[in-house]
């Protein structure tokens, strides 16, 4: 939102208004025993750190189907459709953060 003063100065409203379609989440799974996990890697410095220590944790309380790594191009862009495309393909279930 603007407002326009009477020098003629646009003041811009940094709260804004953000617009966007409410999407539903995925249903959560009751059990990851036996499924694939892919785990996306974002780049991010310690992100690979926490993935890994996430990952042994889920391991230690379910057995865990395949797990495949993936690994984004740079954590400042999205990743690749084609990336994504794999990992739906080949995984049942998805693990990414970020590790900063």
């Amino acid at each position: 939102m603007t407002t326009t003063l009477e020098t003629g100065q646009r003041v811009y409203d940094p709260r804004g208004v953000v617009e966007a379609e409410a999407k539903p989440i995925s249903a959560r799974v009751s059990s990851l025993k036996g499924l694939r996990v892919g785990v996306l890697d974002n780049t991010k410095w310690n992100g690979r750190r926490l993935l890994e220590k996430t990952l042994s944790l889920l391991e230690a309380e379910e057995a865990l189907g395949e797990v495949t790594y993936y690994k984004k191009e740079s954590f400042s862009k999205n990743a690749d459709p084609g990336l994504i495309g794999r990992i739906v393909a080949e995984s049942d279930v998805v693990i990414t953060a970020i590790g900063d």
